[in-house]
């Protein structure tokens, strides 16, 4: 199968596999992809990982072993073959899957109807997606400091710093928002005689 047939999933998980130690098993990657892939591609599900993880070994990209009987569970562990590694070297130096990046925002949505909404409900799904950002922001700030100074994970460092720039102006980006909401005639603040929120 050509490279260029695969999805950018599958190569996410043949690019978990590319870190040291080498050998993980399909619970160690998606725990990596939680910690790393989801801040900026989004962490595929269990039976996307093992799905994609058939794939690639029935492509000669990946091979498995299972465990042997002195392990108290069994569990089956992956790895990255050298046929893999030249595949994902040479799809990470192409051009494929490279479009422009797709911006899917269920909250601005909601901004977007807001004529159709109560404005209370409206500014507390903002307030709760800046509490949630925040939150994902310490996660992703956690996880750079994890990885800081691994010599081996330089390049997922600086993706996790562009997810740490990134978390940090939506938040601020949301907090612009609520201001506007504030500041549209007929919204609880200006309603009160109150002077709207101002931002910076």
């Amino acid at each position: 199968m050509p490279t260029t047939q695969l999805p950018p999933t599958a190569w996410a998980v043949l690019g978990l596999l590319s870190f040291p130690p080498g050998e993980r098993t399909g619970y160690e990657l998606k725990k990596w992809a939680d910690a790393s892939l989801r801040f900026f591609y989004g962490s595929p599900a269990f039976s996307q990982i093992y799905a994609e993880l058939r794939r690639l070994e029935g492509l000669g990209y990946a091979t498995s072993r299972r465990s042997g009987p002195e392990e108290p569970r069994t569990k089956r562990t992956y790895a990255i073959t050298r046929a893999g590694r030249d595949a994902l070297a040479a799809w990470a130096d192409g051009d494929q899957d490279t479009a422009a990046v797709s911006l899917r925002h269920p909250v601005l949505l909601r901004v977007w109807l807001g004529h159709l909404a109560d404005p209370e409900r409206l500014r507390t799904l903002v307030e709760e997606h800046v509490a949630r950002t925040e939150g994902e922001l310490k996660e992703v700030r956690d996880a750079a400091a994890r990885a800081r100074g691994v010599e081996a994970w330089a390049h997922p460092q600086i993706a996790l710093r562009w997810s740490e720039r990134h978390l940090a102006a939506e938040v601020e980006l949301a907090r612009d928002m609520l201001a506007d909401l504030a500041a549209l005639p007929g919204s609880p603040e200006v309603n009160a005689g109150g002077d709207a929120p101002t931002t910076g």
